[in-house]
């Protein structure tokens, strides 16, 4: 293994100097930030090779006003709000749903199963799952609300913040951060969408894009695909992930989606409002949308005063640039996502110590 990690860094190492440039490569997926950090792979890359961290972590690329919206009804006393743990400590405007807890009926669910069954067990409140995340998670979402639905759950909805990963790629390219030279491309996203979705960026915007896995010599070997891409000058869609992700992906999970939900517009943390970018419950659904059932509507919402971490999503800086990380910002005082989330930039940056410019 260590030879092979050898052999690929060697070959990213004679074509990121044959390039003779800085070179950009964006990974889009929160677990592959993690996964770098923590095998130490940024320590085997050339110098000329910057990575970026862009908006593949669920929790942080959720907008201000969707964290107020589930700040309002944790506030209510007729709802129970049922939660992945990353969302416990993300900080809105007053307090998170960790500082709600003495008051409010909170529950940590490790799946939307877990959710629909705590509805189940309180027919006399209101459960709101709180359901973010890309297409990775989607299906559960759909099918969660689809058991409710046959077995006639009434009080059971969820607040729909399920994202698109492709949309969010278009639009950092068409103005956000150009500066992109290629995307290392998430390895679960794929899985359901397949790697054919990304054809687009690479016919629309002539960018390499490579899907790897998460070991470090999947990472070092899609890098090394990418640079070569670059150095001959020929942008590619490729995946190196054949154990687990196929060109058009999974169509059972893609069905479900489907029939449960549609193409909508989406508020995103540092790229603001992106056309047909998330997801909204199809209208035969819409008894289990918690926003059409509480009358509540997604509002374009400023981030907490001094905080970056719309800019860390968009590659435009890494974490060490913002004034808070690591002093007022820390994993036991977040002021923004970033330091919250397991798959946070911010986070991954402080955990692991690197503090320099790759």
């Amino acid at each position: 293994m260590i030879q092979k990690i050898k052999k690929a860094q060697d070959m990213l190492d004679a074509t990121c100097k044959a390039i003779g440039r800085q070179v950009n490569i964006m990974e889009v997926c929160g677990t592959h930030t993690v996964s770098i950090f923590r095998s130490g792979v940024r320590s085997l890359l050339p110098e000329n090779l910057h990575l970026l961290s862009g908006p593949g972590c669920p929790v942080c690329v959720t907008s201000q006003g969707y964290i107020d919206i589930v700040l309002e009804l944790a506030g209510r006393d007729d709802c129970i709000i049922a939660t992945y743990g990353d969302m416990i400590r993300v900080p809105g405007k007053e307090g998170s749903l960790e500082t709600k807890q003495s008051k409010a009926d909170i529950r940590v669910v490790l799946s939307s199963e877990d959710a629909l069954q705590i509805a189940r067990e309180n027919p006399d409140k209101q459960v709101v799952f709180i359901a973010v995340g890309f297409e990775t998670t989607t299906p559960a979402s759909a099918v969660v609300v689809q058991e409710a639905a046959k077995d006639s759950i009434d009080n059971f909805s969820i607040l729909c913040g399920h994202k698109l990963v492709v949309p969010a790629m278009r639009a950092l390219l068409s103005g956000m951060n150009n500066k992109i030279d290629a995307f290392l491309c998430p390895g679960h996203v794929s899985a359901i969408i397949g790697y054919g979705a990304f054809r687009e960026i690479v016919d629309d915007f002539k960018r390499p894009c490579v899907v790897a896995g998460f070991e470090p010599l999947q990472i070092i070997d899609g890098l090394a695909e990418i640079c070569k891409q670059l150095e001959q000058g020929k942008p590619e869609l490729k995946s190196l992930y054949g154990a687990v992700v196929t060109e058009e992906g999974n169509a059972v999970a893609k069905q479900i989606v489907n029939e449960c939900f549609e193409p909508a517009d989406g508020y995103w943390r540092g790229l603001g409002k992106i056309e047909i970018s998330a997801l909204g419950l199809k209208s035969e659904y819409s008894k289990y949308d918690t926003s059409k059932q509480f009358g509540l509507i997604e509002k374009s919402s400023e981030e907490i005063g001094g905080c970056r971490c719309g800019e860390v999503l968009c590659g435009l800086i890494d974490p060490t640039e913002c004034a808070l990380f690591g002093k007022k910002c820390t994993p036991l005082k977040p002021i923004g996502p970033c330091m919250v989330s397991s798959e946070g930039a911010c986070a991954a940056w402080y955990k692991y110590g690197q503090h320099g410019n790759k």
